[in-house]
């Protein structure tokens, strides 16, 4: 009996069936025409048209940061395909599954300058995890299977799937490969049990401990057994900025966000720590300030899936190769038989320092009389807390102003972009965010230059009716950029001051609501219209054009060198 041939575009369908997928965002062109011609004749795959490829795959991460799996993007050839490289980096930086197509050019012409073709595998070399390039149709579903595999093990990230107009054309058998084996690739998940031992002792003897919990506490979904264990040991925790609801910021014992633009109590907590449990963080140097200062009295426990991570940048003591939930597991495991009793009254010596560092916080600022952008977010957030929707953020003072001010008490509640700190994330990211939780709305916080960059997927939001609502904080800067030239470079404001159109006239051409807010009154009922509408928003917040982001390290100080407000620059 002869088996039912498809073409490979219908193949790599069928494939992501296989592995779960039902929505994909992309963008067409001629060479991956073949496949969504095949999309047309499908109903299971629901496919979202954004009006640029980097959106495709900044909305593509955003679905995959709120539900966990995989995000899916499809894009052209050449410029295509090039669009793709900020969000796959950002992608890569950040850890975030992902899987993109992209398609290329007949296999008998690549390298020879053929229309729109580029070398997506050399281009994305540096930023993916890995990457393929279909030269057999009979290759193509082991290769799917490959990559959702790569994306989502070990320390996750984007992987690229290259894929001719030929293959897509082409026709085979479809049958779907129930394992994967990668000579090489293998993650631990596993701890070892001696180093789990010794990292135990260590934390009953520690007389100043903390925690720093990073982003791959969300990857791993630890937050329950990160909050078991602190608990348990009288333990106080940090986040980095991936780290953000990891820990609930409601407990006593969070001490909230440290590193650059984090809290005075965090950063001393750390800095006066004799020892330091890092769990799934990198130790940037925007959370370490200063390596030489950083951490110099403390032994670090350090846990992550990622060997090349631990002592990367700040010496292990202990290190600990292994899946964060399950060496934290292990850990609450060994704990229950253990008959070590932690010294509370040690802890609370601790406690009482830290204590006395809570009381030390950025000083408020009033400038003019126009909307300081901390209220504006103090108000955000406390008139839409009930509702705990997904905030995504651009990046710039308004993503640290949103880091600070907001509470989260469950991970996968804010899309930020961490390594690669790009503007014009949010907006796409906040899209893909609908589309992973369709029964609320979410929030952009943006500013008026990172808004500018992707502004043209309102008409994608607008189709699709996606409640993306964004606050823009329009200070009339690129606010982050312009608070370094006031500090660092003596108020030399070189092209910083930026323009923006009357975003309310802009949203309304796109059919998507406009609101504009100068006053403080005027920004919980300017709240109630975007969540009332049915679709997405911008609300245009005019603020205090020179408001700088507090507590502040500069650049290459040590992290316990915070300042507080302008008067200590």
């Amino acid at each position: 009996m002869n088996k039912q041939m498809f073409t490979g575009a219908q193949i790599l369908l069928k494939s992501l069936l296989k592995e779960g997928v039902e929505e994909i965002f992309g963008y067409p062109g001629g060479v991956v025409l073949p496949l969504y011609d095949a999309l047309y004749m499908q109903n299971d795959i629901k496919h979202y048209l954004v009006r640029h490829e980097q959106a495709a795959v900044h909305a593509a991460e955003g679905y995959a940061r709120v539900s966990g799996k995989a995000g899916v993007a499809i894009v052209t050839s050449g410029p295509g395909a090039c669009n793709t490289i900020t969000g796959l980096a950002n992608a890569y930086y950040d850890g975030t599954p992902m899987v993109l197509i992209t398609g290329q050019v007949n296999s008998k012409l690549i390298g020879g300058d053929a229309f729109q073709e580029a070398d997506i595998v050399g281009i994305t070399r540096s930023c993916c995890k890995h990457n393929y390039l279909v030269k057999d149709v009979k290759d193509l579903a082991r290769i799917v299977k490959e990559a959702f595999y790569i994306a989502t093990t070990g320390k996750k990230g984007p992987v690229v799937i290259d894929i001719p107009v030929d293959i897509f054309n082409a026709k085979y058998t479809f049958n779907y490969p129930k394992n994967v084996e990668l000579v090489g690739y293998n993650p631990n998940y596993k701890g070892h049990p001696l180093q789990i031992q010794r990292a135990l002792q260590t934390l009953f003897n520690a007389k100043r401990p903390v925690i720093i919990s990073g982003g791959g506490v969300v990857a791993s979904n630890a937050s329950r057994e990160l909050t078991e264990l602190a608990t348990r040991l009288h333990i106080p925790v940090v986040h980095t900025l991936m780290g953000t609801g990891t820990y609930p910021d409601s407990l006593e014992t969070s001490l909230g966000m440290m590193g650059m633009h984090g809290n005075y109590c965090a950063n001393l907590t750390v800095s006066n720590a004799d020892v330091i449990f890092a769990i799934g963080t990198r130790f940037s140097d925007r959370i370490t300030g200063c390596l030489k200062t950083f951490a110099r009295d403390a032994q670090v426990i350090h846990i992550d899936i990622d060997p090349c991570s631990i002592s990367k940048n700040v010496k292990a003591s202990i290190p600990i190769v292994g899946d964060v939930k399950n060496v934290l597991n292990t850990m609450l495991s060994e704990l229950s038989k253990s008959h070590h009793k932690i010294n509370v009254e040690l802890k609370d010596k601790w406690f009482k320092d830290i204590c006395e560092w809570k009381k030390k916080v950025a000083i408020p600022q009033k400038m003019s009389d126009k909307l300081s952008a901390i209220t504006v977010l103090e108000k955000i957030y406390e008139y839409t807390k009930k509702d705990e929707p997904i905030v995504a953020t651009e990046v710039g003072q308004h993503q640290m102003w949103t880091a600070q001010n907001f509470k989260f008490n469950k991970p996968r509640k804010l899309i930020t972009s961490g390594g690669l700190g790009t503007m014009g994330f949010g907006f796409p990211s906040a899209m893909g965010a609908c589309v992973a939780n369709k029964d609320s709305y979410v929030l952009n916080i943006a500013g008026d230059g990172s808004i500018q960059m992707n502004i043209q997927e309102l008409m994608t939001c607008v189709d699709y009716k996606f409640k993306v609502i964004n606050c823009i904080i329009n200070n009339g800067y690129l606010g982050m950029v312009r608070q370094w030239q006031e500090k660092i470079y003596n108020e030399h404001y070189s092209q910083t001051k930026i323009s923006s159109p009357d975003f309310v006239k802009l949203a309304e051409s796109y059919g998507a609501l406009g609101i504009r807010v100068e006053k403080e009154e005027e920004i919980i009922p300017a709240l109630k219209k975007a969540i009332e509408f049915k679709g997405p928003c911008l609300i245009d917040f005019v603020c205090e054009n020179f408001e700088m982001v507090y507590p502040w390290v500069l650049a290459g100080e040590p992290i316990d060198k915070v300042l507080l407000s302008r008067k200590e620059c």
